[in-house]
């Protein structure tokens, strides 16, 4: 099964520490990351393809895909 996530956040090290422990959980990056800045909020927004492989699983919409 193949899974697919778009992880976003504040452009600060929460963001990035977000995207490591997916990185050790075995996600992989995919495509390039993106930045874009919110007027209201006044704070520039990372966003983060990331997918992962997982094998013997099936798909199901309720699977929680953070802690996979």
């Amino acid at each position: 099964m193949n899974l697919y996530r778009y992880l976003t956040g504040p452009d600060d090290a929460s963001f990035c520490h977000r995207i490591s422990e997916a990185l050790n959980r075995g996600w992989q990056l995919y495509g390039s990351p993106s930045l874009t800045y919110d007027p209201e909020k006044k704070q520039l927004v990372c966003g983060q393809a990331i997918i992962k492989e997982v094998d013997g699983a099936r798909y199901s919409p309720e699977l929680d895909l953070g802690k996979l």
